[in-house]
């Protein structure tokens, strides 16, 4: 998670147990508004083999996708659209189940968004990104007919725009959710945690962590100057947060919570 950055330095917050594991989340935004309830991202799903569940000490026995969903009233019936950030296995996940011995959508009303570049990459990624990709994940969405893959930055529905990130993956789409009144970027991989505010904290799983550093300069001037709040998927104790410069690039000025 924190790549060339050494032990002795990120291991001060986050505490690895005896295999080197440290505590993340999986953390997706629920969207309710002009008659659709969208879902950005959804998590590692439950199609994960024994051994893949030991390897990433997953636990979702108290919380899990359609508990959390649950709480806010909302059934899997209910979803209208999934915006997939990028089709990496903690991300994209929970976009199907099994069901009767068949691979089919978790949300059977739902369509499904996903970068046409990133799409291509997943169907075919490197040596490098190959254990990430789950290919149950995603493609039966396709031969179910409910994949739309979108192609580039821009509006894809009424207050969210999608801004592309490369570092970590080809063609990572941010959404950014505005009201009118405040902004929201949900930062996926691009700001996983509080601590990759910094710009030397980069993941080893970036396929282009040179890429990372300058995307990392180029949103967080923009969110410091439109007082964006910035959400992050992968921190296990803090939702999102608001940044200001500092001597060496930004800082967090802010922790907040979303309800």
């Amino acid at each position: 998670m924190f790549g060339i950055v050494p032990w002795a330095l990120w291991s001060r917050s986050m505490k690895p147990d005896e295999r080197q594991r440290i505590d993340l989340a999986a953390r997706c935004l629920l969207l309710r508004g002009n008659g659709r309830i969208i879902l950005i991202d959804d998590g590692n799903g439950t199609k994960l083999t024994p051994k893949q569940r030991d390897i990433y000490k997953l636990n979702d026995g108290e919380v899990n996708l359609e508990s959390s969903l649950a709480s806010h009233g909302v059934t899997l019936r209910d979803v209208t659209d999934v915006i997939l950030t990028h089709l990496h296995f903690d991300h994209a996940g929970g976009s199907t189940k099994s069901e009767n011995g068949k691979i089919v959508p978790t949300f059977p009303n739902a369509r499904y968004y996903v970068q046409k570049d990133h799409w291509n990459l997943a169907l075919n990624p490197g040596e490098k990104d190959r254990g990430s990709f789950m290919m149950d994940d995603y493609f039966p969405l396709k031969d179910y007919g409910v994949l739309e893959l979108v192609d580039g930055e821009g509006e894809i529905f009424p207050g969210i725009d999608l801004i592309l990130c490369h570092g970590h993956t080809s063609s990572q789409q941010l959404p950014k959710i505005s009201d009118g009144t405040s902004t929201l970027l949900f930062c996926c991989d691009l700001f996983p945690t509080i601590h990759h505010v910094a710009y030397p904290y980069i993941m080893a799983y970036d396929l282009r962590p040179l890429v990372t550093i300058e995307e990392k300069k180029k949103i967080l001037p923009r969110a410091f100057e439109e007082r964006w709040i910035l959400a992050l998927e992968h921190d296990p104790e803090v939702e999102a947060i608001r940044v200001a410069p500092a001597e060496k690039g930004f800082v967090v000025t802010e922790k907040l919570r979303i309800t």
